[in-house]
């Protein structure tokens, strides 16, 4: 076991003593099992905690598929890219789609004639 030193505020190693006196333990006892319960929690970073999760979890999934699915998931019928991510995904949208897709245009078409009639 190596021995280090470490420079504590006072009202810190006063805080460490009444623990140690209530457990019945030594200083340095107490200061050993702060670390090494702070140990597992600083192990891996947010990035290296969630990196591979599924696959450690044995889920397999494409990720292109995931990433098509998520986006068409998002898709609405008044986005600029709708017929593109229906193109991509068929499979996602249904009829209902189809009907929300064709009154917006049937709206837009309408208020662009209202404009062009006004501002003409």
């Amino acid at each position: 076991m190596t021995r280090i030193l470490a420079d504590l505020p006072d009202e810190d190693i006063k805080w460490l003593d009444q623990i140690a006196a209530e457990q019945g333990k030594s200083r340095a006892a107490v200061l050993r099992e702060a670390v090494t319960a702070y140990r597992p929690q600083t192990a891996m970073d947010g990035f290296e905690a969630g990196f591979g999760l599924w696959a450690r979890h044995g889920v397999e999934i494409d990720r292109h598929d995931y990433d098509r699915k998520r986006r068409a998931e998002w898709t609405r019928s008044w986005d600029d890219d709708f017929e593109e991510v229906r193109a991509e995904s068929p499979d996602m949208f249904d009829d209902y789609d189809e009907k929300e897709r064709a009154h917006y245009l049937a709206l837009t078409r309408k208020a662009a004639e209202k404009h062009k009639k006004h501002g003409a």
